[in-house]
């Protein structure tokens, strides 16, 4: 009896020593993970913070304004109506017509 009670002392034991290092290992691998990722997370929102940084400059009305002020009037100009399209049907009924047109002109 006494034998049994050591042999199944030392089994116990060693199951638990081997157990306690797995669990270590697998705790040490997902803590690397862990920290990988947690770099990772603190990059982007660095560079988010940057990029909005960048972004409330550049698309202030002081510097839009700046900005035009520079360009010239041939550059920059506003839209015409005429080039907003409602829909696609829209825009393609348009291309559709300038292609014919450009084909008659071809021709002559």
């Amino acid at each position: 009896m006494l034998r049994f009670k050591v042999i199944f002392s030392i089994f116990i034991l060693t199951f638990l020593l081997i157990g306690t290092s797995f669990i270590k290992n697998q705790t040490r691998q997902i803590e690397k993970k862990i920290f990988s990722l947690s770099n990772l997370v603190l990059n982007q929102e660095k560079n988010l913070s940057e990029l909005q940084l960048d972004f409330s400059y550049l698309s202030s009305p002081a510097m839009i304004e700046m900005k035009i002020e520079n360009l010239d009037y041939n550059q920059y100009f506003p839209i015409q109506n005429s080039k907003i399209f409602l829909s696609i049907t829209s825009f393609t009924d348009l291309q559709n017509k300038l292609a014919i047109k450009k084909d008659h002109e071809k021709k002559k």
